[in-house]
């Protein structure tokens, strides 16, 4: 979620632009086709916004106003051409404004918080009040404008087009959040269900509340930061040793385990009633940083939406690529440009109804590119009707099947050790940001993990025919474990066949074919000190087995005919996920090298994933 992942439109300001603009804006060799202000936009509390205005050049009339608002940096002069991914919407013709986030480069207020709390009271501040003050003042100041005003962005851009969604200024007309997000705690960028993101809190939270700009502190003096984090210990000694209280996000962290009072009020959408803006939800079925929270949004939406304003569109994304060109997931190409189609066909077309009056409302539920298929499928309901609940069983002789266990099936079982955890992508490990491996780890195949002890695989027969998925997955893993505490990864895989393409021959290429490949469809962790309860951490029973349950979330996939489904099961992810001790300690966070144990731990029978199979 840095400057330059959270939206291509804003990255193309930062970057060499080498789209060319539409004819009516083509610039000179010395004009840009905007024009550049910049405001100190106050707040009701007094606090002042830096604002950057982008106006077209060449306009005539009353246009919408496009804001987008985050923690990353405005632009510091127009574009010399017009980006990319605004093409479009240069076409309709908007006036395109930024904002810095309070606490964040030359806005005023702070520090920095990270905060998504909606406040109550007399006075209160927050990101919502901020939209609806900027806002304020954007139509009545940014002349001239027609009234309108649209938000959209990206990552934390889409979190607070969404968050101005609690209290909705009257010219608010249109939202698209984007990889936005709800809940700190339960998914996306800070936890996986109450499991620390370990890689992603220490480099991302780092960047933004370190200083006021996007440098943090420096972390890594090993290349394989698989092998930094292995020796830097426990979360609270990372902090103790590194942050020592410059990173205030990150101290919360370790000292609120447990989903207390203080994750409870950063669930923004509670504050959320009948959708009266029209809204176009995105997400990336492959998002690496945040594919849970706006299929969240589009749910809570849609339980007060008479009018169906509430829109949701998802493709075989990671975070934010659908804003360029996209016709590849990771690795595997599929030589469709959906993220084109999308910015051009879906985003565009949504504005230029609500905020221009011209073309057509949109009408569906769901707009999906579905994988597998590779086509554009619409929803008109959602969940579809036709989708079944179908049990997909894991067995005792590492099969996988939709036949169910028979009586007295033998459990598998393997040896997890703290200190040799399973790597969440392949080893030496760069930091977050620092290559493109980490954008699309999500798509990485699974197979340099599935010959390792400690990792269960579960493979089926070659299917006869092709399996459409579309809905919620979920999987319930019947297990134990020796110890008091313990973590288990489920994984959905989609295994390529054998003779899937002609074998590369080029250096290197050969390891990094398709034949046999390891896509992974659904991923997840969960913590077995909450199985009972999120509120209050309780230890295990050693070698009780016990149901635990996994939301995987929501798909559309075609497994085809001829591929092979595998389910893989482990005890950790690291470092994406921070090591469970395996031993309950009272605060997982500060850990002693003591309470780090083997245990020995056990998948029975009654393990099955969940597939909503379209009929």
């Amino acid at each position: 979620m840095r400057h330059w992942l959270v939206t291509l439109a804003l990255a193309a300001l930062a970057a060499p632009l080498a789209a060319a603009a539409p004819p009516q804006l083509t610039p000179t060799a010395t004009e840009a086709p905007f024009t550049f202000e910049e405001a100190m936009i106050p707040m009701r509390d007094g606090v002042k916004l830096h604002t950057v205005i982008l106006r077209p050049k060449g306009a005539t009339g009353p246009l919408p106003i496009l804001f987008q608002r985050g923690p990353y940096g405005s632009p510091d002069a127009a574009p010399g051409r017009v980006p990319n991914s605004w093409a479009p919407l240069v076409r309709d013709g908007y006036i395109f404004v930024f904002q810095d986030m309070r606490g964040r480069f030359t806005s005023e207020g702070g520090p920095f918080t990270l905060s998504t709390e909606v406040k109550t009271g007399k006075g209160a501040v927050d990101e919502a009040t901020d939209a609806y003050d900027s806002i304020d003042w954007l139509v009545k100041n940014v002349r001239p404008n027609n009234g309108k005003v649209g938000m959209w962005g990206v990552s934390y851009p889409g979190f607070t087009a969404a968050i101005a969604l609690a209290k909705p200024h009257p010219a608010l007309k249109a939202t698209s959040p984007q990889a936005a997000w709800i809940d700190y705690w339960k998914n996306d960028d800070l936890h996986r269900w109450g499991a620390m993101r370990l890689t992603y809190a220490s480099d991302w939270v780092n960047s933004l509340q370190a200083d006021k700009t996007n440098d943090g502190i420096d972390l890594y003096d090993r290349y394989d930061t698989y092998d930094w984090f292995l020796h830097a210990g426990s979360p609270d000694a990372i902090e103790r040793k590194y942050f020592k209280g410059r990173v205030p996000r990150y101290r919360e962290m370790i000292e609120h385990p447990d989903y207390d009072e203080h994750w409870k009020k950063q669930v923004w959408s509670n504050a959320l009633g009948k959708t009266t803006v029209p809204t176009l939800n995105v997400a990336g079925y492959w998002d690496q940083e945040d594919p849970w929270g706006s299929w969240k949004i589009w749910e809570k939406q849609r339980a007060n939406d008479p009018n169906k304003l509430a829109l949701m569109v998802a493709g075989p994304w990671a975070h934010g690529s659908w804003q360029s060109p996209a016709n590849s997931l990771g690795r595997i190409p599929f030589g469709v440009d959906s993220g084109t189609q999308f910015v051009e066909q879906i985003e565009a077309p949504f504005f230029a109804y609500w905020l221009h009056g011209t073309g057509t409302k949109p009408d569906f539920a769901l707009k999906s590119f579905q994988s597998g298929s590779w086509q554009w499928k619409t929803y008109q309901t959602y969940p579809l009707a036709n989708a079944q609940a179908t049990s997909l069983y894991l067995h005792g002789d590492g099969s996988l099947s939709f036949t169910a266990p028979a009586a007295g099936e033998a459990c598998r079982d393997y040896v997890s050790d703290p200190a040799r955890p399973v790597p969440f992508r392949p080893r030496p490990m760069s930091a977050t940001y620092a290559t493109p491996d980490w954008r699309w780890w999500e798509a990485e195949d699974q197979r340099f993990v599935d010959d390792r002890p400690d990792v269960l695989s579960y493979v089926s027969a070659p299917l006869e025919s092709d399996l459409i998925v579309t809905g919620e997955v979920t999987a319930k893993l019947m297990a134990s474990t020796s110890g008091t505490d313990s973590d288990f990864v489920v994984k959905l895989i989609d295994v390529f066949p054998e003779n899937y393409e002609k074998a590369p021959t080029a250096l290197g290429a050969y390891a990094k074919g398709l034949n046999g490949y390891e896509l992974p469809i659904a991923m997840e962790i969960r913590r077995g000190r909450y199985l009972k309860s999120f509120e209050q951490a309780t230890p295990l029973v050693p070698d009780q087995v016990t149901a635990w349950d996994f939301p995987l979330r929501d798909h559309d996939h075609v497994f085809k005919k001829g591929h092979r489904i595998m389910v893989q099961v482990q005890s950790s992810w690291f470092p994406v996920i921070d090591r469970n001790p395996q031993t309950f300690v009272p605060n997982i966070y500060k850990a002693k090298p003591g309470d780090y144990r083997k245990a020995t731990q056990r998948v029975c029978s009654g393990s099955a994933v969940t597939l909503p199979v379209v009929r």
